[in-house]
């Protein structure tokens, strides 16, 4: 089974495995998870499409953390509020397929001015950031959800910890991440440190993404193996997730039940094509560019309801993985 597919089994597995305790969890995700209408004041949207489109934003935010957990883990000052990773998931009209498709968070926007894709949180809030992407794919968005990354902490600490696997030392001064090589087990903040390091190595936000995935997979697994966890990892989900009115439990466990019927070549991880990856701009400073050809393939087969073809990996396990994840150290 591909890591592309373990990500999104693993984390609808999850789904499922939470409501097996039936009512009382779709009671919380009716009544835990904050509401937002990030649709209200939209204008000029794009037509609607075959299939459903998913928008999925983790934040940086630091509410919730202790004076001590700040210092602890690198956390000093106040977070932006603004998007630290953003996905957007097409579940096909059929539900026989689904596309997972990353968008890099400095992605330059020029509507209304010229800013990263990141910034459309804080400055307008759910509303812009729909906007914004809407703006940049030509894909009208159907539902948005949005966590904040320490809820991930507390999930993670909820079940006792995780463990991720490097063949190398990664070591990050800003983030305050140093894990030796060979598999470590991390508590919440050591998770959120591997969340947000950007300093491990030259890929910067690209490596991170990856990484990330990582750490949702193993956060998911590990969840499923401790079945005694779950209602509190779901409980510690839930004090942050923020959803547009129409995304409701019913609908959460009905995309979470097409997902796991699905087989490892029925769902496709992506990247938006990227033609520059530091692209200084005079207002909004060092920015991604995309390949402007590239991306309109690859959102044009979404807005036609077509399966993407799978990524090639490349050759060699830096490339791939950027802090060595496929190397046999972690087999």
């Amino acid at each position: 089974m591909s890591v592309r597919f373990r990500i999104a089994a693993v984390l609808s597995a999850l789904l499922l495995a939470t409501s097996g305790v039936g009512h009382v969890v779709v009671s919380k995700v009716e009544h835990g998870v904050e509401r937002v209408d990030p649709f209200a004041g939209l204008r000029d949207r794009p037509d609607g499409d075959p299939g459903l489109n998913l928008l999925v934003v983790g934040t940086d935010t630091r509410d919730g953390l202790t004076e001590e957990e700040r210092r602890a883990h690198h956390l000093g000052g106040e977070g932006c509020h603004c998007a630290d990773t953003i996905m957007l998931v097409h579940l096909s009209a059929a539900g026989d397929h689904a596309s997972i498709v990353s968008l890099p968070r400095d992605t330059l926007t020029t509507d209304p001015e010229p800013a990263k894709l990141n910034a459309a949180l804080s400055r307008g809030g759910p509303e812009a950031m729909v906007s914004t992407v809407e703006h940049l794919t030509d894909l009208r968005v159907d539902h948005y959800l949005e966590v904040n990354f320490v809820s991930f902490m507390r999930a993670v600490d909820a079940v006792g910890g995780v463990e991720v696997c490097t063949p190398r030392p990664l070591r990050d001064e800003k983030s305050g991440l140093d894990l030796p090589a060979g598999t470590s087990t991390l508590t919440g903040g050591e998770a959120l440190q591997y969340a947000r390091a950007r300093s491990v190595d030259a890929t910067a936000d690209f490596g991170r993404m990856q990484r990330q995935q990582r750490l949702l997979t193993a956060l998911a697994a590990k969840a499923l193996a401790t079945p005694a966890a779950l209602p509190a990892a779901a409980d510690a989900l839930l004090t942050s997730v923020r959803a547009d009115r129409g995304f409701g439990a019913e609908e959460m466990l009905r995309l979470a039940e097409v997902l796991t019927r699905m087989t490892a070549a029925d769902i496709t991880y992506a990247s938006v094509p990227v033609a520059d990856r530091d692209h200084t701009h005079p207002e909004a400073g060092s920015t991604v560019l995309w390949d402007e050809r590239g991306a309109a393939a690859l959102f044009t087969a979404l807005k036609e309801d077509r399966p993407l073809t799978p990524q090639k990996r490349p050759t060699t396990a830096t490339a791939a993985q950027p802090d060595g994840a496929d190397s046999s150290l972690c087999a």
